[in-house]
């Protein structure tokens, strides 16, 4: 295997959850003001074949 080649794989992958995630996540904001203004937010990270299952969970201040 490649690592640089590997490495930036995963970097681009990386880069498209993050940019595309911040959009919907504003998006939501947006669409559907919390009057609580809090967003609890998980992200859940799998790989088809494989038994990752990679959960991140937090909670943001929207107001």
């Amino acid at each position: 295997m490649d690592e640089d080649a590997f490495n930036m794989a995963v970097r681009k992958f990386l880069k498209e959850v993050g940019v595309t995630s911040q959009r919907e996540i504003e998006r939501i904001v947006r669409e559907h003001k919390d009057d609580h203004g809090r967003l609890k937010l998980r992200m859940t990270l799998t790989a088809e074949g494989t038994p990752l299952n990679h959960v991140v969970e937090s909670e943001i201040d929207v107001r």
